[in-house]
């Protein structure tokens, strides 16, 4: 009898089988989709608790990369920041350090105060690793993904080169990123060389640009004489007197 039995054992169907195949490849296919979720999530938690630094990401001087020192950053995105609401976004266009001086702010906030959303134009695709990068080439000012068009409320950019194609350049840029609302509405802070005066405020007239008396720094020198220029005075400079 029981040799009857063994010689009995149920065998199933190719297309039973195939069936259970399938099954089990989905149930695979779910853990590991689930997993990987999982992953990211554990990645994002802990990027919000630890505090990001630029020393990940080396300058390249061949690509004109200077980044602020942390306490320069930090004040500028904090004019950035102040009396932001949560439907604001700061778009920050070629100045990395400060996007990082961003993030750390807003991650080491209380959930109940304002997060604007932030976006990131730059060359360097390191910056990839943040979900609100764009690839950013300012020989192309408007090459950019069509939902960034007309999406900022504030700006700050640091054009890469001092020259005026890249600095006109740049400016279109801004300008295509900037919601048309009244220019009272808008704030915009650029930084870069002291002899780019007469043309940056030339190129940023409509909006109300003009230099400030705050020097910002650089985490490593920079031999270039290096203004900050911005659209409203506050707490942290006032217009620089003529020379």
């Amino acid at each position: 009898m029981a040799n009857q039995d063994s010689d009995d054992e149920i065998t199933l169907s190719s297309s039973a089988l195939d069936a259970l195949k399938q099954f089990y490849a989905e149930r695979d296919a779910r853990q590991e989709q689930f997993a990987k979720l999982q992953a990211k999530a554990e990645e994002q938690h802990d990027q919000q608790q630890q505090k990001l630094s630029m020393e990940a990401f080396g300058e390249d001087w061949n690509e004109s990369q200077f980044w602020y020192s942390d306490e320069t950053a930090a004040f500028l995105a904090k004019q950035l920041l102040l009396d932001a609401t949560p439907d604001m976004t700061i778009g920050v266009v070629s100045a990395p350090s400060v996007f990082v001086a961003l993030k750390n702010i807003l991650n080491a906030a209380s959930p109940e105060e304002p997060k604007p959303k932030l976006i990131l134009l730059e060359h360097d695709n390191r910056f990839a690793v943040f979900p609100e990068f764009s690839f950013y080439d300012f020989a192309q000012p408007t090459k950019l993904p069509t939902h960034l068009k007309a999406s900022c409320d504030r700006i700050i950019c640091d054009p890469p080169f001092l020259s005026e194609d890249c600095q006109t350049k740049a400016a279109i840029t801004v300008n295509w990123l900037f919601k048309p609302t009244i220019t009272t509405d808008k704030k915009l802070i650029v930084c870069t060389g002291e002899r780019m005066e007469p043309l940056v405020t030339r190129l940023y007239k409509s909006v109300g640009l003009k230099t400030t008396d705050y020097d910002p720094v650089h985490a490593r020198g920079l031999s270039n004489e290096f203004y900050c220029y911005a659209n409203f005075e506050s707490l942290g400079w006032k217009w620089r007197e003529e020379k």
